[in-house]
């Protein structure tokens, strides 16, 4: 009987296997140790054809992502049947347009978001009210790098577009746009006198909504970083030079979307430093001298950290707000222990209890302006119409209805609300038992992602989307460029004549660029202040501090090099500290069909078995031919390399784990300026789990994993 479920652009279905399960347990390279494969139909697999949503697709993603797509790129056309590199380890330029109707810089941002914000995924059979998988799980786990991630996304998205909004709203205010003000303060004018303010205002907002060409009319836009809040007039952007033009900092950039990612990394570390100085009493009674202190990263880890020999081997980073505090109530004759202090670790404990609602509260905030952003402005290959089409609905009920409310209607249904709510609870109550009884789901319809945004995506959706287009095609996407060249220092390319505001182009040459002599002058003052803190202040606090690192470094050599023996007579730990630190020659390209990684400590290569009869990922010491195609399984009996093999649809979880405990992370990458190599976790339907660890390339394997086949996801 045909497996069902995994429909590639032909449609044609996959071929049952007589391929053999794994036993557990068993070393790499032995004569037992081959391929896992489950051939299992049961009702519980989450495919493309075991779905209703969309005749034979999962989800509204999986459909998008096989359609016919009128304007094509290049990842949407590959008739070889092989796997297409598409330009992965080759420079930008070289990598021809993608995805139709969307710039590569602007797909390679959203591939780099989506990786900072995706941990941990689960298939589920739960049905999709809202027709997209990829959704935040309700019970998701809380750690400190997901509230750190959710922090960076809510400043890209929300904050980032309320200050577009005030500096707007300052440009129309201070009239050094005299036209377009005069045209705004007359409609709100004849408005007002002919009390029409509420339907002129949806009027507006329906034009803003349907008409997206009315927005640059309305609204021209302007570099944000170029515009004073205050005045709404021309100013020097913050960065000395206008290098970026979605940032606050204006900021230089190599690649679309890093300076406003950077600001926002800066703005959680600059939080987290207020915190920790807070917490110590900086610039307290403690003394008038300021010291710097490193921003806290978090509390907890998932699992158990002191499992891990050597994350149990160095200090706690973040117990440094707690021991400051705690030296400054002693400092001051207090009693900082907890057998003194009853509240401490109850209020510990309740803080970090909460921080799991604040962290999915920051989420749905970013979720839902996104979803707002993806339906005024569509992405392909989501429907464009669509979405507009149902906001302007609302917006037009609304209308109607306020032609004919006045307002002593408004102030009567106000207060007859307030009063409602506050004298009706018993019949509250009883209202909200008899739903949940009889509608247990009501909740989750009422919500904008299954009501009014039904269908619209965040931006992690529109990615998984985009990946899945590519997959679908045979097509990977390459990942986003990285380089270790510092941004250019010149001004991104501005055209004066399109700069809506009141100034000359002089004034906006010197405000975009930073005067030679003032830049010499800044750099020789930094330089001499500097120069003079090192001679009088610092210097002994740098050579105190360049003698631990440097220490610090030996024992992590020195710890590692343990490792590998420690590794040889089976120990588990020992095996995953195996190649974190990779040296310049194991950095190879990778993908996008076999990727460098470890398995129980081995080197070798991940492979990933697309144009297979059953995709497959599969672990091996060798090297593929790179076409995709089945790993071959027949391998002499004496010289077997392939360690496990597991079919794609069968994966019911994949996790991104870390090379180190974070706490050693966090130490070795500063002794040694490295970048650690981590790992990943992947488990079938059955509970085996497979590591993964010294991955290269570990963002992109992982997207190809979740993008391949027909599951369901949901994010942990």
């Amino acid at each position: 009987m045909p497996m069902p479920g995994y429909v590639f652009r032909d449609g044609q279905p996959i071929p049952d296997s007589d391929l053999k399960h794994q036993p557990q347990g068993v070393q790499p390279g032995s004569t037992t140790d081959m391929t896992r494969v489950s051939t299992s139909t049961s009702s519980a697999m989450n495919t493309p054809t075991s779905s209703t949503t969309d005749g034979d697709h999962a989800t509204d993603s999986h459909a998008l992502a096989n359609a016919d797509h009128d304007e094509k790129g290049a990842a949407q056309v590959n008739e070889s049947g092989m796997v297409k590199n598409l330009g992965w380890n080759e420079h930008p330029k070289e990598v021809p347009d993608l995805v139709g109707g969307l710039d590569n810089e602007e797909l390679w941002t959203l591939i780099r978001r989506f990786n900072k914000q995706m941990y941990h995924v689960k298939a589920t059979t739960a049905p999709l009210l809202g027709g997209l998988d990829l959704e935040i799980a309700d019970e998701d786990e809380f750690s400190p790098d997901k509230l750190r991630a959710n922090v960076e996304r809510l400043y890209m998205t929300v904050i980032i577009g309320l200050m577009g909004f005030g500096k707007h709203i300052a440009r129309l205010r201070s009239w050094r746009e005299p036209r377009r003000t005069a045209v705004f303060a007359t409609v709100y004018a004849l408005a007002w006198i002919l009390n029409l303010l509420v339907p002129t205002f949806l009027v507006t907002l329906i034009v803003l909504i349907i008409y997206p060409p009315s927005r640059p009319v309305l609204f021209p836009p302007a570099p944000l970083a170029l515009v004073n809040s205050n005045t709404g007039s021309v100013q020097s952007p913050k960065a000395g030079v206008l290098g970026s033009h979605d940032s606050a900092t204006g900021a230089p950039e190599k690649h679309k979307g890093e300076a406003v990612e950077q600001e926002a990394s800066n703005f959680v570390s600059g939080i987290g430093s207020i915190a920790l100085s807070s917490a110590a009493g900086k610039h307290g009674q403690a003394g008038p001298e300021p010291e710097s202190l490193t921003p806290d990263e978090g509390k907890h880890e998932q699992g158990d950290p002191d499992s891990d020999p050597l994350n149990k081997s160095v200090p706690d980073p973040t117990r440094m707000a707690m021991a400051g505090a705690d030296a400054k109530t002693s400092a001051q004759g207090g009693t900082p222990s907890a057998h003194h202090d009853k509240t401490k670790q109850p209020m510990e404990d309740a803080m970090w209890g909460k921080m799991r609602p604040v962290m999915h509260t920051i989420g749905d905030i970013s979720d839902g302006w996104e979803r707002f952003a993806n339906a005024l402005s569509p992405t392909p290959p989501f429907p464009k119409e669509k979405p507009r089409l149902v906001l302007t609905s609302v917006v037009a009920g609304a209308l109607a209805v306020s032609l004919f409310t006045t307002s002593a209607m408004v102030i009567k249904g106000t207060t007859f609300g307030i009063g409602l709510g506050f004298f009706s609870d018993p019949l509250i109550w009883r209202g909200l038992d008899w739903l949940n009884k009889n509608y247990p789901n009501w909740q989750k319809l009422l919500e904008l992602r299954n009501s009014l945004l039904r269908g619209v995506p965040t931006n992690a959706q529109l990615t998984i989307t985009l990946l899945r287009i590519g997959e679908a095609n045979r097509a990977p996407l390459p990942p986003p460029p990285t380089s270790d060249q510092p941004p250019p220092d010149h001004p991104a390319d501005l055209d004066h004549d399109d700069v809506p505001l009141d100034a000359s182009n002089d004034e906006i040459h010197s405000a975009i660029h930073q005067d030679p002599a003032e830049k010499e002058a800044a750099e020789a003052a930094a330089a001499t202040t500097a120069g003079a803190e090192g001679k009088h202040k610092h210097r002994h606090g740098e050579h105190i501090l360049g003698f631990f690192k440097g220490t610090t470094k030996g024992g992590v050599e020195t710890k590692l090099g343990i490792d590998k023996v420690r590794a040889k007579v089976g120990s588990n730990h020992a095996k995953n500290h195996l190649g974190v630190l990779p040296k310049p020659s194991e950095m190879g390209p990778s993908g996008p069909v076999d990727f460098k990684g470890r398995y129980k400590g081995t080197k070798g290569w991940i492979n990933l078995s697309t144009a297979a009869a059953i995709p497959c990922v599969s672990w091996s010491k060798e090297i593929s031919d790179g076409t995709g195609g089945a790993v071959e399984n027949t391998i002499d009996r004496h010289d077997k390399h392939v360690a496990f093999k597991v079919p794609i649809q069968d994966i019911q979880e994949l996790k991104k784990v870390g090379g180190l405990g974070w706490k050693a992370k966090i130490v070795v990458g500063w002794a040694t300026g490295k970048q650690v190599a981590d790992g990943l976790e992947i488990t079938d339907k059955e509970g085996n789990v497979w590591k993964l660890t010294a991955i290269q390339y570990r963002n992109e394997l992982f997207n190809r994993l979740i993008a391949i086949g027909g599951q369901k996801w949901e994010s942990w």
